[in-house]
């Protein structure tokens, strides 16, 4: 399969995915507005399950697409799940979506090779991660994805199209690609699910909270990857 065809393949979930979250705010947006009372919220939740199995699978098809783009932040669709199905389930569904996306992801990347990635992303962005001594160690190299994937702020989707080029194995990569997750996905559903019942103040709280962590996790982890760039130029 050629660049040429991976880019349209590209542009097809980006299509889908924004299709998907404009018919899902536009069903459930007159329910948004009035969250502030019981009566909305009593709607909202009958509208939920008006939705039935549809609802369900959007939200796990969402999840799948947006790991497949990588380039679109998972956090609306985190919330949107907590907002609709609760922080369990809601974190239950993103896990699931997770899951699937980030397998079929792995074994493309270890099928097609580089000329997958480099339809999503730069070369130039692949080849200094890829070549990162960060990921030499083939020991430690489940650590220290397991590391990458808790702190919060790490572009984790990007780092499911890297590890497909890595030596890692590929279900103990999955079960940390998705669990390992936990922490900002928990926030994400929490958030939602108070938004759901009226407790903005909360929902706020919760995302302003995720905010600073992720700064603080982003400044980590650029520290940490240029740490060893250095080390390994020198």
């Amino acid at each position: 399969m050629s660049k040429k065809s991976f880019k349209y393949i590209k542009l097809i979930i980006l299509a889908i995915v924004l299709i998907l979250l404009i018919f899902i705010t536009i069903k459930l947006f007159p329910f948004f507005i009035n969250l502030s009372t019981e009566e909305g919220r009593i709607d909202f939740n009958n509208q939920v399950e008006s939705m039935g199995a549809f609802g369900v699978f959007a939200i796990l098809g969402l999840q799948s697409l947006q790991i497949l783009a990588a380039f679109l932040p998972g956090e609306p669709i985190e919330f949107l799940a907590g907002m609709c199905y609760g922080t369990f389930y809601g974190m239950l569904l993103i896990f699931i979506g997770c899951f699937i996306s980030s397998a079929i992801i792995f074994f493309a990347v270890r099928k097609f090779g580089t000329g997958f990635i480099e339809s999503f992303f730069g070369s130039d962005k692949i080849d200094k991660l890829k070549n990162n001594k960060l990921f030499a160690n083939k020991e430690k190299l489940e650590i220290i994805m397991l590391i990458l994937f808790i702190i919060p702020g790490t572009p984790k989707d990007f780092f499911v199209y890297i590890a497909g080029l890595l030596p890692i194995k590929p279900l103990r990569f999955l079960l940390i690609s998705t669990f390992a997750r936990f922490p900002s996905v928990i926030t994400s559903t929490f958030a939602g699910n108070n938004a759901s019942n009226g407790n903005w103040h909360i929902s706020l709280i919760a995302y302003g909270f995720t905010i600073i962590i992720s700064i603080i996790g982003i400044i980590i982890y650029k520290k940490i990857v240029n740490n060893h760039r250095v080390n390994e130029n020198t």
